[in-house]
Parts: structure tokens; sequence; C-alpha cells
């Protein structure tokens, strides 16, 4: 349902760029696959495309009919700095915020091959915070290759919890100078949204869900 998607999405009306990817157990990065979660993200020349697609189209069907849930989340980028396969996929939007409407996060990383071990021993450290950040709704690491490529999707309540976690978490810190200090990565990308909508369900979250008629 992942891999022969990429025929079914090759010529889909509207959509820009797209990554099917699996993800991992627990929170954030972890190199050990939770089977029972995946993604896919696309970028859209229009809602009206997007939304025809997730109503109309045979793939949206089959993953509809085998999955337990399925949530599918509207954003507008808000911010968006690196390159994901050597493109920019996000081309920056409105930056005027909704109330009462959450902010989603996506990082996402090649690590290099001579920084896999440095990159993964200080993983669990980096990530010691994650679970008592205040305002955040939910996080989940997804990833096309495991082990080498890596990324992160969360949800928060408001921009505001987002730059209290970047900024004011010291082990978040740390990494980002590491980071720097070992140049782990040959590609990397940061991009922040708001969602707009929701399609579907997915656990507690709960956005305004929309009509697909």
């Amino acid at each position: 349902m992942m891999q022969f998607a990429h025929v079914r999405l090759a010529e889909v009306n509207g959509m820009q760029f797209y990554k099917l990817m699996g993800s991992g157990k627990g929170l954030g990065f972890n190199p050990f696959p939770d089977w029972s979660v995946y993604a896919m993200l696309q970028v859209w020349d229009s809602e009206q495309d997007a939304r025809q697609f997730f109503k109309q189209h045979t793939l949206m069907d089959d993953y509809r009919a085998r999955t337990q849930e399925t949530g599918t989340f509207f954003m507008k980028n808000l911010a968006s700095h690196g390159k994901w396969s050597g493109q920019e996929p996000f081309l920056k939007g409105d930056n005027r915020l909704e109330e009462n409407k959450p902010i989603a996060v996506i990082t996402r990383a090649t690590i290099k091959n001579s920084q896999l071990i440095r990159f993964w021993k200080y993983v669990p450290t980096a990530q010691r915070p994650i679970a008592q950040a205040k305002g955040l709704l939910y996080t989940k690491g997804i990833g096309e290759v495991p082990i080498k490529q890596m990324a992160t999707f969360s949800l928060w309540d408001s921009l505001g919890s987002v730059k209290d976690y970047a900024y004011n978490s010291k082990e978040h810190a740390t990494a980002i100078t590491m980071t720097k200090q070992y140049d782990w990565y040959s590609e990397e990308l940061f991009a922040r949204f708001q969602v707009v909508d929701m399609l579907g369900s997915w656990g507690d979250i709960k956005i305004r869900t929309a009509d697909l008629d």
C-alpha cells in the first residue's frame, strides 16, 4: 500500500510534491519501526485539488478500507527553510495566524553515513524533554528510509508553545549546536504550518472536521 502507491500518485491532478513514509515507535526519532502508522505528505496547487483527491481517488478508498483510523491535516505554510530531495516544496504563504488553530512543525534530515552513530547516540537525550513539552498535542517520527532519512511531525496548541520548546529546552539547544559542530546532515529542512482543517480523526486530536461533500 506504500510502495505500489507511487504508480497511482504519478499523475494526480494538482499535486506538486509528495512523500510516502513509515514511522518509528514512540515519540520523535526512533530507529525501530511502528508497523501500524504510515504517513503521506502532499503539496497541492489548491485546496480544491486536495479535497477532490481525498474524496474520489481510488488510493484513498483503498487506504480507508484497510485502516482503523485516518487523519488528514490541511495546513498552510508559515515558514520553511532547507530542502527535501533537492527541492524546496513549501512555498511561503500567508503569515496571518487564525485563532484557536494548532501549529504543525515538520523537521526532516538525511544523516551522513559518517555521523549515524554520533547522531543516534544523542537522540535519546535530545528527545527527553518532548514528553513534558507544554502545549504539545501530538508528535511522531516519520521517514522515507529507516535510520538514515528521518523526519518528525508535531502538533502544538500555539506558536508560543513551539517557540518555548525550541528556545528554552537545553537538550534541544545542545542538539542544534552539535548539528553545526559535527555537520550531521547532507540535507535538512524545517517547516512551520498552521493547521486550518482536518478530515477524519486521529486519537484525541479535535480540529473542525470538514465535510467530504
